[in-house]
């Protein structure tokens, strides 16, 4: 990881260090990933964005940056090797249309797939490591949640784009010159995903609505599972982040593994954390919604053992230490 001592010894030498590109920046990872790298004495940082839903600014109101670039102006610049940068230390690829319910598959796929392919040509043609947000999407409904093709199945055109990126850059890996890794997100939750709307975080969504009506709302019984004991792998933002950040400081590592705390826990769980952290509130269960039947992953459990394999020793946050931090900021933040 590079830090301020870091950054001091690099200057003493004669060199100063690189600009570190983190695109989706003023979103919810790539802003959380923006203000650590701050914390960790990097400034040099440019952050790439489609700020068309102007609220995304409050992500990076307390960040340092050195500059900001519109996704479209980037991705041309890059396409015609039209952007120029003495130095780049690393690219962090967090950019994508993350909507797990949006179905036209053109859109997804130019920007989740396309523009991720055309960024990944870049960074191998100048040799900059590439780290990018693939997900758990790519496993579908399956029970196995191992890096391997057998276990892969998305059932959604979302997951079917990350799916299709990480094969793309599993036939290319052999001859890569430079660093490139896929990090398989599971359901991350935090600060700063406000702006995520129907996306945001479980955690999310319940807070407000104790907030709102004093009660939080689960599905009822789906695929086999009990009134919500649906079970995902709920990793905290800031886990995610120093996984990134350690795959950068390890910059011979390259491949595609999962990010997640590699235990599941059930949406009752989640629910009684937040209604514990408030005090109050109780659980109604509502009808699962025909519209996401068979397109719903009522289970996901992230298989680290690759991950721990590369010598990753971090300790992940646990599901009720998570709420009660997040629910901290996030309250806080409300009532500023």
């Amino acid at each position: 990881m590079f830090n301020d001592r870091d950054y001091q010894r690099s200057k003493a030498n004669g060199r100063e260090p690189g600009m570190i590109i983190v695109t989706g920046g003023a979103g919810f990872i790539g802003s959380n990933l923006v203000r650590k790298l701050n914390e960790n004495g990097r400034e040099d940082i440019l952050v790439v964005d489609d700020l068309s839903d102007g609220t995304k600014f409050r992500n990076l109101v307390d960040c340092t940056l050195q500059d900001f670039m519109d996704k479209v102006e980037f991705r041309r610049l890059i396409e015609t090797e039209s952007f120029l940068a003495e130095r780049i230390d690393a690219i962090f690829h967090e950019g994508a249309c993350t909507v797990t319910t949006e179905w036209d598959g053109r859109f997804m796929m130019d920007n989740n797939f396309t523009y991720s392919k055309i960024l990944l040509h870049y960074a191998l043609r100048h040799k900059i490591p590439f780290i990018y947000a693939s997900s758990a999407a790519v496993y579908g409904n399956g029970d196995i949640f191992r890096e391997l093709r057998q276990f892969e199945a998305p059932v959604n055109v979302y997951g079917y784009s990350k799916f299709l990126f990480d094969e793309y850059v599993r036939n290319i890996l052999y001859k890569a010159g430079s660093q490139v890794v896929g990090l398989r997100y599971f359901n991350v939750y935090g600060p700063r995903e406000q702006h995520k709307a129907s996306m945001a975080s479980v955690a999310y969504h319940l807070n407000q609505q104790i907030l709102s009506d004093g009660k939080v709302r689960l599905f009822e019984g789906s695929d086999g599972y009990a009134d919500g004991e649906q079970r995902r792998d709920f990793i905290y933002v800031e886990d995610v982040v120093a996984v990134n950040l350690w795959l950068q400081a390890h910059s011979r590592v390259s491949g595609i593994f999962n990010v997640g705390t590699g235990n599941s826990y059930s949406f009752n769980e989640v629910a009684r954390a937040v209604i514990n952290w408030h005090g109050r509130g109780g659980i109604e269960y509502i009808p699962f919604p025909e519209q996401l039947a068979g397109s719903y992953q009522s289970f996901t459990e992230a298989d680290i053992t690759a991950l721990r394999q590369l010598g990753y020793e971090g300790a992940f946050t646990s599901l009720d230490g998570g709420v009660r931090a997040y629910l901290d900021w996030l309250n806080q933040s409300c009532n500023e």
